[in-house]
Protein backbone atom coordinates (compact mmCIF):
# COMPACT_ATOMS: atom_id res chain seq x y z
CA UNK A 1 0.00 0.00 0.00
CA UNK A 2 1.39 3.64 -1.24
CA UNK A 3 1.80 5.96 1.72
CA UNK A 4 -0.73 8.78 1.98
CA UNK A 5 0.20 12.21 1.56
CA UNK A 6 -0.70 15.35 3.81
CA UNK A 7 -0.68 18.87 2.82
CA UNK A 8 0.38 21.56 5.68
CA UNK A 9 -0.27 25.26 4.63
CA UNK A 10 2.02 27.59 6.49
CA UNK A 11 1.62 31.66 6.67
CA UNK A 12 4.80 33.84 7.14
CA UNK A 13 3.07 36.86 7.80
CA UNK A 14 5.21 40.34 8.02
CA UNK A 15 4.59 43.68 9.28
CA UNK A 16 7.17 46.61 9.94
CA UNK A 17 6.67 47.39 13.95
CA UNK A 18 8.61 49.94 15.41
CA UNK A 19 11.26 50.01 12.90
CA UNK A 20 11.38 46.35 13.08
CA UNK A 21 10.17 43.41 10.21
CA UNK A 22 7.91 40.86 12.69
CA UNK A 23 6.18 38.00 11.42
CA UNK A 24 3.36 36.74 13.15
CA UNK A 25 4.09 33.64 15.51
CA UNK A 26 1.98 30.86 17.05
CA UNK A 27 2.54 28.49 20.18
CA UNK A 28 0.85 25.48 18.87
CA UNK A 29 0.05 22.55 20.87
CA UNK A 30 3.05 19.96 21.58
CA UNK A 31 1.24 16.46 20.41
CA UNK A 32 3.94 14.96 22.79
CA UNK A 33 3.45 17.09 26.24
CA UNK A 34 -0.48 18.38 24.94
CA UNK A 35 0.66 21.65 26.17
CA UNK A 36 1.75 24.84 24.03
CA UNK A 37 5.13 23.93 22.07
CA UNK A 38 8.14 25.70 23.71
CA UNK A 39 8.96 27.07 20.76
CA UNK A 40 7.43 29.46 18.35
CA UNK A 41 5.85 28.48 15.17
CA UNK A 42 3.83 29.83 12.11
CA UNK A 43 0.21 29.92 11.91
CA UNK A 44 -0.60 26.72 10.19
CA UNK A 45 -2.68 23.87 9.61
CA UNK A 46 -3.68 20.42 7.58
CA UNK A 47 -4.86 20.87 3.81
CA UNK A 48 -8.47 18.91 3.90
CA UNK A 49 -9.30 18.41 0.83
CA UNK A 50 -12.99 17.55 1.67
CA UNK A 51 -13.73 20.68 3.92
CA UNK A 52 -11.41 23.49 1.89
CA UNK A 53 -12.60 24.86 -1.32
CA UNK A 54 -9.03 25.92 -2.16
CA UNK A 55 -5.70 26.12 -0.13
CA UNK A 56 -5.57 30.34 0.59
CA UNK A 57 -8.88 30.21 2.36
CA UNK A 58 -7.99 27.25 4.21
CA UNK A 59 -5.01 29.24 5.05
CA UNK A 60 -7.08 32.30 5.89
CA UNK A 61 -9.34 30.36 8.50
CA UNK A 62 -6.21 29.02 10.09
CA UNK A 63 -4.62 32.46 10.58
CA UNK A 64 -7.93 33.90 11.96
CA UNK A 65 -8.50 31.18 14.07
CA UNK A 66 -5.15 30.84 15.51
CA UNK A 67 -4.31 34.69 15.76
CA UNK A 68 -7.66 36.27 15.37
CA UNK A 69 -5.83 38.43 12.46
CA UNK A 70 -7.29 38.41 9.02
CA UNK A 71 -4.79 38.52 6.10
CA UNK A 72 -4.86 40.64 3.19
CA UNK A 73 -2.24 40.70 0.41
CA UNK A 74 -1.46 36.85 -0.04
CA UNK A 75 1.25 34.90 -2.46
CA UNK A 76 2.45 31.45 -2.82
CA UNK A 77 5.92 30.85 -1.58
CA UNK A 78 7.05 27.88 -2.02
CA UNK A 79 6.34 23.91 -2.04
CA UNK A 80 8.81 21.75 0.04
CA UNK A 81 8.46 18.06 -0.39
CA UNK A 82 11.61 16.83 0.80
CA UNK A 83 12.33 13.03 2.11
CA UNK A 84 15.28 12.47 4.33
CA UNK A 85 17.53 13.95 7.24
CA UNK A 86 19.59 16.39 4.87
CA UNK A 87 16.21 19.02 5.16
CA UNK A 88 14.59 20.14 7.82
CA UNK A 89 11.52 17.78 8.46
CA UNK A 90 7.72 19.31 7.89
CA UNK A 91 5.33 17.92 10.62
CA UNK A 92 1.64 18.20 11.35
CA UNK A 93 1.44 16.54 14.78
CA UNK A 94 -1.28 14.74 15.76
CA UNK A 95 -3.95 16.24 13.11
CA UNK A 96 -2.50 13.68 10.36
CA UNK A 97 -1.73 10.13 9.85
CA UNK A 98 1.63 10.05 11.63
CA UNK A 99 3.16 7.92 8.26
CA UNK A 100 2.04 10.02 5.90
CA UNK A 101 4.33 12.47 3.94
CA UNK A 102 3.93 15.82 4.47
CA UNK A 103 4.37 18.15 1.64
CA UNK A 104 4.90 21.52 3.50
CA UNK A 105 3.26 24.63 1.38
CA UNK A 106 4.14 28.18 2.32
CA UNK A 107 2.32 31.93 2.00
CA UNK A 108 4.04 35.05 2.42
CA UNK A 109 1.11 37.84 3.71
CA UNK A 110 2.07 41.54 4.04
CA UNK A 111 0.31 44.27 6.15
CA UNK A 112 0.71 47.73 6.66
CA UNK A 113 0.05 47.91 10.71
CA UNK A 114 1.30 44.76 13.40
CA UNK A 115 -2.64 44.83 14.48
CA UNK A 116 -2.96 43.97 18.48
CA UNK A 117 -3.74 40.33 19.03
CA UNK A 118 -5.43 38.69 21.45
CA UNK A 119 -5.19 35.38 20.84
CA UNK A 120 -3.23 32.99 23.47
CA UNK A 121 0.24 32.46 22.76
CA UNK A 122 0.25 34.73 19.67
CA UNK A 123 2.29 37.69 18.69
CA UNK A 124 4.83 39.60 16.55
CA UNK A 125 8.32 38.26 16.69
CA UNK A 126 10.95 40.55 14.93
CA UNK A 127 13.10 38.37 12.52
CA UNK A 128 16.35 38.65 13.89
CA UNK A 129 15.39 36.54 16.70
CA UNK A 130 15.48 33.71 13.82
CA UNK A 131 18.24 35.04 12.00
CA UNK A 132 20.51 37.48 13.64
CA UNK A 133 23.07 37.20 11.54
CA UNK A 134 20.92 38.72 8.90
CA UNK A 135 20.51 42.20 9.49
CA UNK A 136 23.26 44.76 8.52
CA UNK A 137 21.40 47.86 9.51
CA UNK A 138 24.64 48.36 12.10
CA UNK A 139 27.24 47.26 10.40
CA UNK A 140 27.94 43.34 10.00
CA UNK A 141 27.11 41.36 12.53
CA UNK A 142 29.84 40.35 15.05
CA UNK A 143 28.11 36.54 15.37
CA UNK A 144 29.70 36.11 11.86
CA UNK A 145 33.15 35.89 12.65
CA UNK A 146 32.61 35.29 16.59
CA UNK A 147 30.95 32.22 16.08
CA UNK A 148 29.53 31.15 12.59
CA UNK A 149 32.50 31.35 10.71
CA UNK A 150 34.84 29.12 12.74
CA UNK A 151 31.76 26.66 13.03
CA UNK A 152 31.36 26.19 9.64
CA UNK A 153 35.12 25.87 8.79
CA UNK A 154 35.35 23.23 10.90
CA UNK A 155 32.33 21.39 9.42
CA UNK A 156 33.81 22.34 6.13
CA UNK A 157 37.03 20.49 7.13
CA UNK A 158 35.24 17.47 7.68
CA UNK A 159 33.18 16.70 5.08
CA UNK A 160 34.32 14.83 2.15
CA UNK A 161 35.38 17.58 -0.37
CA UNK A 162 36.53 20.25 2.05
CA UNK A 163 37.61 22.98 -0.22
CA UNK A 164 33.81 22.94 -2.04
CA UNK A 165 32.27 22.99 1.54
CA UNK A 166 34.67 25.86 2.81
CA UNK A 167 33.50 27.33 -0.93
CA UNK A 168 29.82 27.52 -0.03
CA UNK A 169 30.33 28.53 3.45
CA UNK A 170 32.34 31.86 2.28
CA UNK A 171 30.21 32.76 -0.25
CA UNK A 172 26.96 32.31 1.65
CA UNK A 173 28.13 33.97 4.91
CA UNK A 174 30.41 36.58 3.38
CA UNK A 175 33.55 34.91 5.17
CA UNK A 176 37.30 35.99 4.34
CA UNK A 177 36.14 38.85 2.20
CA UNK A 178 33.33 37.61 0.14
CA UNK A 179 30.40 39.79 -0.54
CA UNK A 180 27.13 39.42 0.99
CA UNK A 181 24.11 38.48 -0.62
CA UNK A 182 21.55 39.43 1.22
CA UNK A 183 18.89 37.56 -1.03
CA UNK A 184 20.20 34.07 0.11
CA UNK A 185 18.61 33.61 3.04
CA UNK A 186 17.38 30.10 2.67
CA UNK A 187 20.09 29.21 1.57
CA UNK A 188 21.89 30.23 4.42
CA UNK A 189 19.96 28.60 6.73
CA UNK A 190 19.88 25.27 4.84
CA UNK A 191 23.53 25.23 5.28
CA UNK A 192 23.78 26.05 9.05
CA UNK A 193 20.65 22.98 9.11
CA UNK A 194 22.72 20.61 7.07
CA UNK A 195 26.68 21.47 9.51
CA UNK A 196 24.25 20.68 12.56
CA UNK A 197 24.40 24.47 13.58
CA UNK A 198 20.73 24.99 13.47
CA UNK A 199 18.89 23.94 16.71
CA UNK A 200 16.32 21.66 14.44
CA UNK A 201 18.94 19.52 12.76
CA UNK A 202 19.45 17.50 16.16
CA UNK A 203 15.56 17.31 16.83
CA UNK A 204 14.57 16.26 13.02
CA UNK A 205 17.71 13.37 12.66
CA UNK A 206 16.73 12.21 16.60
CA UNK A 207 12.92 11.90 15.12
CA UNK A 208 14.38 10.22 11.77
CA UNK A 209 15.86 7.21 14.16
CA UNK A 210 12.40 6.81 15.39
CA UNK A 211 13.38 8.61 18.92
CA UNK A 212 10.56 10.43 20.28
CA UNK A 213 12.44 13.60 21.01
CA UNK A 214 11.34 16.87 22.44
CA UNK A 215 11.76 20.13 21.31
CA UNK A 216 15.52 21.33 21.64
CA UNK A 217 15.36 22.43 25.57
CA UNK A 218 18.56 24.84 24.36
CA UNK A 219 19.59 26.62 22.02
CA UNK A 220 22.57 29.53 21.30
CA UNK A 221 21.18 33.02 20.44
CA UNK A 222 24.03 33.75 17.86
CA UNK A 223 22.62 30.92 16.02
CA UNK A 224 19.18 31.86 15.88
CA UNK A 225 15.68 30.70 17.90
CA UNK A 226 14.55 28.13 16.51
CA UNK A 227 10.92 26.83 15.33
CA UNK A 228 8.46 23.88 15.37
CA UNK A 229 8.67 21.62 12.19
CA UNK A 230 9.66 23.15 9.62
CA UNK A 231 9.05 26.87 10.23
CA UNK A 232 12.37 28.58 10.19
CA UNK A 233 12.71 27.48 7.07
CA UNK A 234 9.65 28.56 5.55
CA UNK A 235 10.26 31.66 7.08
CA UNK A 236 13.67 32.40 5.74
CA UNK A 237 12.18 31.35 2.17
CA UNK A 238 9.49 34.18 3.16
CA UNK A 239 12.57 36.93 3.94
CA UNK A 240 14.20 35.59 0.72
CA UNK A 241 10.90 36.51 -1.19
CA UNK A 242 10.40 39.67 0.17
CA UNK A 243 14.27 41.15 -0.24
CA UNK A 244 14.10 40.06 -4.06
CA UNK A 245 10.95 41.24 -4.86
CA UNK A 246 11.21 45.00 -3.41
CA UNK A 247 13.76 45.29 -6.32
CA UNK A 248 11.12 44.28 -9.01
CA UNK A 249 7.19 44.80 -7.76
CA UNK A 250 6.28 47.82 -5.45
CA UNK A 251 5.41 44.94 -3.16
CA UNK A 252 6.67 47.44 0.35
CA UNK A 253 4.33 49.69 -0.30
CA UNK A 254 1.85 46.99 0.97
CA UNK A 255 3.61 47.28 4.64
CA UNK A 256 3.21 51.07 4.38
CA UNK A 257 0.02 52.93 6.00
CA UNK A 258 -1.91 54.97 3.17
CA UNK A 259 0.07 58.16 4.05
CA UNK A 260 3.77 58.07 5.22
CA UNK A 261 6.94 60.00 5.06
CA UNK A 262 9.92 59.24 3.05
CA UNK A 263 12.24 58.67 6.07
CA UNK A 264 9.47 55.60 7.06
CA UNK A 265 9.52 54.37 3.95
CA UNK A 266 12.98 54.44 3.89
CA UNK A 267 13.19 52.79 7.32
CA UNK A 268 10.49 49.84 6.04
CA UNK A 269 12.70 48.76 3.11
CA UNK A 270 15.83 48.88 5.29
CA UNK A 271 14.26 46.99 7.61
CA UNK A 272 13.26 44.38 5.49
CA UNK A 273 16.50 44.18 3.31
CA UNK A 274 18.36 44.09 6.86
CA UNK A 275 21.03 46.93 5.13
CA UNK A 276 21.48 50.73 5.93
CA UNK A 277 20.71 52.89 3.28
CA UNK A 278 22.20 56.18 1.50
CA UNK A 279 19.18 58.51 2.13
CA UNK A 280 20.19 60.72 -0.64
CA UNK A 281 20.26 58.30 -3.16
CA UNK A 282 17.33 56.43 -1.72
CA UNK A 283 15.36 59.86 -2.44
CA UNK A 284 16.46 59.70 -5.73
CA UNK A 285 15.42 56.36 -6.71
CA UNK A 286 11.89 56.67 -5.08
CA UNK A 287 11.60 60.12 -7.22
CA UNK A 288 12.54 58.73 -10.26
CA UNK A 289 10.05 55.99 -9.92
CA UNK A 290 7.06 57.70 -9.91
CA UNK A 291 5.58 55.29 -7.37
CA UNK A 292 4.61 57.86 -4.60
CA UNK A 293 3.01 61.70 -4.99
CA UNK A 294 3.09 64.48 -2.41
CA UNK A 295 0.28 64.98 -0.12
CA UNK A 296 0.70 68.68 0.59
CA UNK A 297 1.15 68.22 4.09
CA UNK A 298 3.60 67.56 6.91
CA UNK A 299 4.11 65.66 9.91
CA UNK A 300 6.40 66.14 12.68
CA UNK A 301 8.84 63.28 12.97
CA UNK A 302 10.79 61.87 16.07
CA UNK A 303 13.11 65.04 16.84
CA UNK A 304 10.97 67.46 15.82
CA UNK A 305 11.88 68.27 12.42
CA UNK A 306 8.54 68.14 9.60
CA UNK A 307 8.33 66.07 6.99
CA UNK A 308 6.39 65.73 3.72
CA UNK A 309 3.48 63.19 3.55
CA UNK A 310 3.21 60.78 0.26
CA UNK A 311 1.19 58.52 -0.81
CA UNK A 312 1.60 55.28 -3.20
CA UNK A 313 0.24 56.10 -6.35
CA UNK A 314 -2.11 52.46 -6.41
CA UNK A 315 -3.80 53.45 -9.19
CA UNK A 316 -0.51 53.04 -11.22
CA UNK A 317 -0.75 49.19 -10.92
CA UNK A 318 -3.57 49.09 -13.33
CA UNK A 319 -2.23 51.66 -15.92
CA UNK A 320 1.52 50.57 -16.65
CA UNK A 321 3.55 47.95 -15.61
CA UNK A 322 5.26 49.21 -12.60
CA UNK A 323 8.70 48.37 -11.13
CA UNK A 324 9.78 47.97 -7.92
CA UNK A 325 12.25 50.19 -5.44
CA UNK A 326 15.47 49.16 -7.49
CA UNK A 327 18.46 50.49 -4.60
CA UNK A 328 21.82 50.95 -6.85
CA UNK A 329 23.45 52.16 -3.46
CA UNK A 330 21.72 49.65 -1.27
CA UNK A 331 25.09 49.16 0.52
CA UNK A 332 26.02 52.83 1.23
CA UNK A 333 25.72 53.92 4.24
Amino acid sequence: MSPSVAIGLSAVVVAVKDGEAVALTVRPEDQRTHEASALRGLPSGPFDPVEHRTFELALRDFVTEQTGFELGYVEQLYTFGDKGRGSPRAELGGRVDQAARVVSIGYLALTPRAAEIAMPGAAWVPWPRAFPWEDWRQGRPSVLDAVIGPQLKAWAAARPEPAAALARARLLFALDGATWNEERVLDRFELLYEAGLAAEAERDQARARGEDAGEPAGYSPALGEPMVSDHRRILATGLARLRGKIKYRPVVFELMPSEFTLSELQRTVEAISGLPLHKPNFRRVVERTALVEGLGRQRVETGGRPAELFRFRRELLNARPVSGLALPALRDG
